[in-house]
């Protein structure tokens, strides 16, 4: 946690776009379905582990994979790096989210487009959030939406070339922060089982991104046995 959010206070604001992502199981079954969000996670920035799971299937295969979750990194953001005055902007997200995210940091620079749902397949809805996003240059770049859009979108904002700062697909970690959202319980969050928490809680929207969650994590314990048995070998760029 404290590397990486280093990192991105450390990275200037004039320097060209780039992305921080934070995969779980999902991306994992992503990756293997869709050649353009392979493409987008191959590229990004900075990349950290959010499921604790994933880290305890790594450790199987004797990888440290490290914990540093999307809400938290940004909860240590807001908390220690952004000011008042830092310009920022928040792709994603109802404006009443945004005013009480503005109302609880003093926020005075925070840049705000809601693009329409599924608007990764509009092209015209993907070219207006890219020139808003080169329009109102940002340090910070929130995409608040889920895989695979955050990093498509993302990607988008790369190959057009002209954006600065960075972009953080966080999905709902934004919502956690002005209590939108409640986070798992602590027990929960310890045992790796935020998963079954937002389940039971949204089931509706989740259980599909939760079943490509499972037939990712066997993908993953498919690698952990083949990197046991010498069948594969095991890297972590840091």
């Amino acid at each position: 946690m404290k590397d990486t959010v280093e990192a991105l206070d450390r990275r200037p604001a004039e320097a060209p776009f780039v992305t921080f992502v934070t995969p779980n199981a999902e991306h994992a079954w992503l990756r293997r379905h869709n050649d353009d969000f392979r493409a987008c996670s191959d590229a990004c920035w900075i990349s950290t582990n959010d499921s604790r799971v994933i880290g305890r299937a790594a450790a199987l295969a004797g990888l440290n994979l490290e914990f540093a979750p999307g809400a938290y990194v940004v909860r240590d953001l807001f908390d220690q790096v952004i000011r008042p005055d830092t310009p920022i902007s928040v792709i994603g997200g109802m404006p009443d989210l945004i005013e009480r995210l503005k109302a609880r940091y003093g926020l005075t620079n925070l840049a705000h487009h809601n693009p329409p749902m599924g608007f990764i397949h509009q092209p015209s809805a993907v070219a207006e959030a890219v020139e808003f996003v080169a329009n109102h240059p940002a340090r910070f770049v929130f995409v608040a939406m889920g895989p695979p859009q955050s990093e498509l979108f993302c990607h988008a904002v790369i190959r057009d070339g002209r954006s600065t700062g960075v972009g953080l697909c966080i999905g709902s970690s934004l919502s956690v922060l002005t209590g939108d959202s409640r986070p798992a319980p602590d027990l929960m969050e310890r045992t790796g089982l935020v998963w079954l928490y937002r389940l039971v809680k949204e089931p509706r929207r989740l259980w599909r991104r939760y079943m490509r969650g499972f037939y990712g994590l066997g993908l993953g314990l498919r690698d952990t046995i083949a990197i046991r048995f010498g069948l594969r070998r095991a890297t972590v760029d840091v």
